[in-house]
């Protein structure tokens, strides 16, 4: 770089810099507006709610501007007063702007998919995957859509370069000598960027992300923020010893709470949430078994649910011939969250991994391990990934059927076999499995209704979307197992249940997206269910003592989840990484960070916020939500207390 003289001229230098950043940011900006503007609905909203999330979102970019740009201001306003000539100051100051500007881009680039998947900026929930850094690269380069975003970071590192380049070489002047003067505009300079930084004028405190929340559509309010924001408010909020566990409120008021709700008179220990059931008549002939936990499968895909795009037709007949329940949940958001939740019957609590921390549970394994079963897990990919196998095994799950273990030539992608395949290759198995002379317990982890997608070159869909085409697919794979197990000889002594691990951020009108926990629950067994429909609210953490309900086996439960045919609940809990929610058949209660409330009349999709106009409905229902996650947390430190 050619050496210039340092003068006041520093504050054109770092203006010019704050307008090529912001700039860059707004672009980004706009792709993540793009990319999303299909969940605006013209008609109705504003255009000037638009513009105002833009501004907001340029508040939020000066922030993170300011924080990286202040001590090089300041810098370069001391060694303009004191008249310094250091070449090197320069030198500093540009890597430093052009390393850490360009790390805030990337983050920009990542955080456009990552929200059109979770429906949340980018924070540390994306770093869930972190020790498995190998597997999660692979998913990324497989997925074409992806490189888009590596371009676009790219290109915007090497634009920010030349023009960082541009403003270090221009040529500052001062007409400014006075040292007084110079100190004068250089605190008013430097009072502005704090400022900026603080991001508010307000006494009581800076900006926070709940400032970007200024009207009723979600997406609007989170595109005012900026993902590097986020990020670090994230990972600032984990190393705080409040936030590596919960505390909403005290354990044994929690407790007390879940025994009156689940209705437990007689607790088994005075600590937990343990009871004993004993069905009225106990069946002698136990049934398999068979969970199949479907990728990304939303109620919203489904044309029982309201699609019009024929995309899931198996599922929608299914629904005709089996317990149907309509108003089902899943906990989280996240793959993980489905597979614990569905097969263990607890919540999740924001961003804890519960797989990762080896307890012992008496989960849907170890109770049907204790009645004779064995017990099998397939999933179509690496087996470690999120801990999976390790924690299954750990809670009596014998058989881990993965990766490791198809041939070589059937592995399409980093998740490895597609779905049809996992089925095909699953039935010598669970034929083996029922010439045992035991009941078998199964359950199948799908992956093909998942970036990155492949469809099979022998599977002709109607879609023209890839992703549609793997709903379309995923939906046949159900099909082609249903009609190779139908020839089984075990096939009528087995019930199968059919459920999501999360659903899609389709169609989003709060600030937690319904279609991506809405999930269909399918049970179906022609020989010994007759159909039904359920509407009552539910969740996958019931999914456990509703199948031991139907299989009339008498067992301990020690979950929050309850048998879906013989109760009901008033709630279900869901979880969104940074907020939760709880809701009934008419009812949608958000809980934030921030404490915050706010309640909706979610089944008439109304907008308002009714929290102040029913404040015991929002009581009734904090209070359920707060107990249900603290006597899970509860558990989780004291796994003891449901062993007892």
């Amino acid at each position: 770089m050619t050496s210039m003289k340092i003068r006041l001229g520093a504050v054109a230098l770092i203006s010019r810099i704050y307008i090529v950043v912001l700039s860059i940011f707004s672009i980004y900006r706009a792709v993540l507006f793009f990319t999303g503007i299909d969940r605006l609905d013209f008609s109705t909203e504003p255009i000037s709610n638009v513009f105002h999330a833009f501004v907001m979102g340029l508040r939020f970019d000066i922030v993170i501007s300011g924080y990286i740009l202040f001590f090089p201001a300041l810098f370069l306003f001391i060694f303009e007063i004191l008249n310094l000539k250091i070449k090197i100051l320069k030198q500093i100051i540009f890597y430093w702007t052009l390393i850490l500007f360009s790390i805030t881009f990337m983050i920009s680039a990542s955080d456009i998919p990552y929200f059109n998947q979770f429906f949340s900026r980018f924070s540390m929930g994306a770093f869930e995957w972190a020790d498995n850094p190998g597997f999660v690269l692979k998913m990324i380069l497989e997925e074409p859509k992806y490189f888009i975003y590596i371009i676009l970071w790219i290109l915007s590192v090497f634009i920010f370069y030349k023009a960082l380049r541009k403003v270090f070489h221009y040529k500052y002047q001062t007409s400014i000598k006075n040292p007084l003067v110079k100190i004068v505009v250089s605190l008013l300079v430097l009072g502005l960027m704090f400022l900026g930084v603080r991001g508010r004028i307000e006494k009581k405190s800076p900006i926070r992300i709940g400032t970007a929340y200024f009207c009723t559509n979600p997406f609007l309010n989170q595109l005012g923020l900026n993902p590097t924001f986020t990020f670090l408010r994230s990972y600032l909020d984990n190393l705080q010893e409040k936030n590596k566990s919960i505390s909403l409120m005290d354990n044994a008021v929690a407790i007390k709470n879940m025994q009156s709700y689940l209705n437990i008179i007689n607790p088994k220990g005075s600590s937990t949430i343990s009871r004993r059931v004993i069905p009225d008549s106990i069946a002698q002939n136990k049934m398999n078994v068979v969970v199949i936990i479907m990728e990304s499968m939303s109620a919203a895909k489904m044309g029982r649910y309201g699609s019009t795009e024929n995309l899931t037709p198996f599922l929608d007949s299914l629904c005709n011939e089996s317990y149907c329940f309509d108003n089902i949940y899943t906990a989280g958001q996240h793959t993980f969250n489905g597979v614990f939740s569905t097969l263990f019957s607890y919540p999740a609590i924001y961003r804890q991994h519960p797989m990762k921390v080896m307890n012992h549970y008496h989960g849907m394994a170890s109770t049907l391990k204790e009645l004779g079963y064995s017990t099998t897990y397939f999933t179509t990919h690496d087996s470690q990934f999120d801990n999976v196998e390790g924690f299954l095994r750990a809670n009596d799950f014998d058989n881990i059927i993965s990766q490791s273990d198809y041939p070589l030539e059937e592995i399409k992608t980093t998740l490895g076999v597609p779905d049809d395949y996992l089925f095909r290759y699953s039935i010598p198995i669970l034929n083996k499995l029922s010439t045992d002379k035991k009941p078998f317990f199964v359950s199948f982890m799908t992956a093909s209704d998942h970036g990155p997608y492949y469809v099979p070159d022998y599977y002709k869909p109607h879609s023209t979307k890839v992703r549609k085409q793997t709903v379309e697919y995923a939906d046949w794979s159900l099909r082609k197992f249903i009609n190779l197990v139908s020839k089984t000889d075990w096939f009528d002594n087995t019930i199968f249940v059919f459920v999501a691990d999360h659903g899609a951020a389709m169609y989003v009108r709060y600030d937690i997206s319904l279609n991506y926990h809405h999930s269909p629950l399918i049970i179906y067994s022609p020989k010994n269910i007759k159909p039904k429909l359920f509407p009552n609210i539910g969740g996958q953490i019931d999914i456990f003592p509703t199948i031991m309900g139907i299989l009339q086996q008498p067992y301990l439960n020690t979950t929050l989840g309850i048998d879906l045919i013989n109760e009901q609940r008033p709630y279900i809990v869901i979880n969104g990484d940074d907020k939760q929610a709880v809701l009934d058949n008419e009812s949608l209660m958000i809980l934030k960070n921030d404490n915050s409330k706010s309640l909706y009349k979610y089944k008439k999709l109304d907008l308002k916020n009714y929290a102040t106009d029913f404040p015991d409905k929002v009581n009734d229902m904090d209070k359920y939500l707060r107990s249900n996650l603290q006597t899970f947390q509860y558990i989780v430190l004291h796994p003891e207390s449901i062993n007892e």
